[in-house]
Parts: structure tokens; C-alpha cells; sequence
């Protein structure tokens, strides 16, 4: 095993390369992360410590192994408890680098586009791909961390590697892990059509007549699965939509009109509360 010095969490949640990045983060005392979602694609490696992860509504109970995929539109947090390390390899891919990997041969993205159609995130590989899995982890941290000529490519290698036995991961996992994950089906029809009609009107009224529940039953259960009130599940939804589409070189006020704010200055203080950051700083230059 390569002797690897461990990176410092921080709440840094944008990247600072354009293709990928790949951290070893090992924590003794337990930091707190709130609900948040990003512009790229995250694998979470699950090495160690007592942690619950909460995914759009879906909450899964890790086990040491387990790894999770969320795409760019994912609303998640950990819920990281006291009493051993936690330990985590954590790999970032720019939408743009991962989407260049599906033309080279075996589509590369096929488990995160499969994921994100199932709405259902967790991997736990078998023993002997976990091995081969933790092992490329750390030649690709190693790669990183050396100045030797041609070590960036072969840390993109070992990514590519990675996500060759990711996705053989991905589609072995057996069905029965799902019991280690906390949901609601009427909770989750809730969440894919905010999804789905984002930019609509959405009311707890409107929400409680097309599923045929009550307001106050609406409320308590949307709470207790997603952890965030429905509002505010509402608004994280398409400031990460409006992200994206800035992302891809919209302009602010049509990201604006299209993801549900009518109110163009709301929208901006909106945004800036979010993300720390100006819309128009997200636009992608031509």
C-alpha cells in the first residue's frame, strides 16, 4: 500500500481544475456539512466512521466500502456521528471530462446515467473489486502528488481505470442492499416531480392535491426524508438547475425565467446566498 499523506477537508464545494480531482480526507473529529449540491460529479468512497447520507430524500446507511454517485443536480449531506475516524476517498469529474470518457469505447458514464434514472446512488462492491478499487485510489493520489514528466496523464489513466471497475461495481450490486436505505415511495413521487416541473407554481397546496395528501402530513414527511422543508427543497432545485444552465453558456436572465423566479433581483440575492457567488460568474465563456 502506497504511503499517502491525507488532504484537509474543507467546505470547498467548486473545483479548481477543469477535468477531475481526487482527495483522501480522514477525520477525527466529525466536521459539519449542510445540505449543498454541486456543478460536477461526485464519487464518495466510504472508507470509515459512523455516517448516514441523505440524497434527494433517500437515506442510505453506509457501510465501510460502500460508495455513492451524485450527479450535478443531486441535493444531499452526510450525517457524520462521533466515535471512530471518518475516512473517505472523494473523486470529482467535470460534466465536460466525463462526457468526453463515453467516447472510448465502454461508456464510462453508464452508472451515473443509470443512478440517476433509478434515483437510487449506492454501490457496495465485492471484496476483491473493493481491493482493486481502494488500490487504483491510491495510484491515482500518488500520480497527483508527483512532479515527474507525464504524471497528470497517468493519474487520468488510473481515473479511467477507476471508472472501468466502478461500473462493473455498479451493475453487480445486488438489489438486497436496499434495505440499508431509509424512503418514502409517496416522498419520492414528491421529489420527482418537483424534478420534473421545477419551474411550475409549486405550492404545498398544489403538491398535497395531486398526490391526494394532507397539507400538514405533506409537510411533517417531506421534512423527515429530505430534511428540508418543502420550500426550501424547491428553491435548491432550481438555483442548481439555473446553475447548470449558466454552466452551459445561458444567459442569467433566461436561467432566471425558465427555472420558476419571476422576480429577477430575488432570484440574484437568491443565487449569491447559494452559491457565494455572482450568476454571471457561472457562465461558461465561448
Amino acid at each position: 500500500m502506497l504511503d499517502l499523506h491525507k488532504d484537509i477537508f474543507t467546505q470547498r464545494q467548486t473545483m479548481e481544475r477543469t477535468d477531475f480531482e481526487c482527495y483522501h480526507y480522514l477525520d477525527v473529529v466529525p466536521p459539519e456539512v449542510d445540505f449543498h449540491e454541486h456543478a460536477f460529479y461526485e464519487i464518495f468512497f466510504f472508507l470509515s466512521g459512523e455516517v448516514s447520507y441523505s440524497i434527494e430524500g433517500r437515506t442510505y446507511q453506509l457501510r465501510p466500502g460502500d460508495i455513492l454517485l451524485t450527479d450535478n443536480r443531486d441535493i444531499h449531506k452526510p450525517d457524520i456521528r462521533k466515535g471512530r475516524p471518518y475516512e473517505r476517498f472523494v473523486i470529482w469529474i467535470h460534466p465536460d471530462f466525463l462526457a468526453q470518457t463515453a467516447g472510448k469505447g465502454a461508456d464510462l458514464t453508464a452508472c451515473f446515467t443509470d443512478a440517476s434514472q433509478k434515483k437510487y446512488k449506492l454501490i457496495r462492491p465485492e471484496s476483491n473489486v473493493l481491493s482493486r478499487l481502494k488500490g487504483i485510489c491510491e495510484k491515482m493520489l500518488h500520480s497527483r502528488d508527483e512532479e515527474e514528466f507525464g504524471s497528470g496523464t497517468l493519474s487520468a489513466i488510473y481515473l479511467l481505470e477507476f471508472l472501468v471497475y466502478l461500473n462493473r461495481a455498479y451493475f453487480a450490486t445486488p438489489d438486497a442492499i436496499r434495505k440499508d436505505v431509509t424512503e418514502n415511495e409517496k416522498i419520492n413521487e414528491v421529489v420527482a416531480y418537483i424534478n420534473d416541473y421545477f419551474s411550475d407554481n409549486l405550492t404545498l397546496d398544489r403538491l398535497a392535491d395531486v398526490f391526494f395528501i394532507s397539507k400538514s402530513y405533506l409537510a411533517h414527511q417531506f421534512k423527515l426524508y429530505t430534511g428540508l422543508t418543502l420550500y426550501q427543497f424547491i428553491i435548491k432545485k432550481r438555483l442548481t438547475v439555473a446553475r447548470n444552465m449558466l454552466c452551459e453558456g445561458v444567459p442569467v436572465m433566461t436561467a432566471c425565467m425558465q427555472c420558476g423566479f419571476n422576480d429577477y433581483s430575488n432570484f440574484i440575492k437568491a443565487f449569491k446566498r447559494e452559491f457565494g457567488r455572482n450568476p454571471k460568474e457561472f457562465i461558461r465563456k465561448k
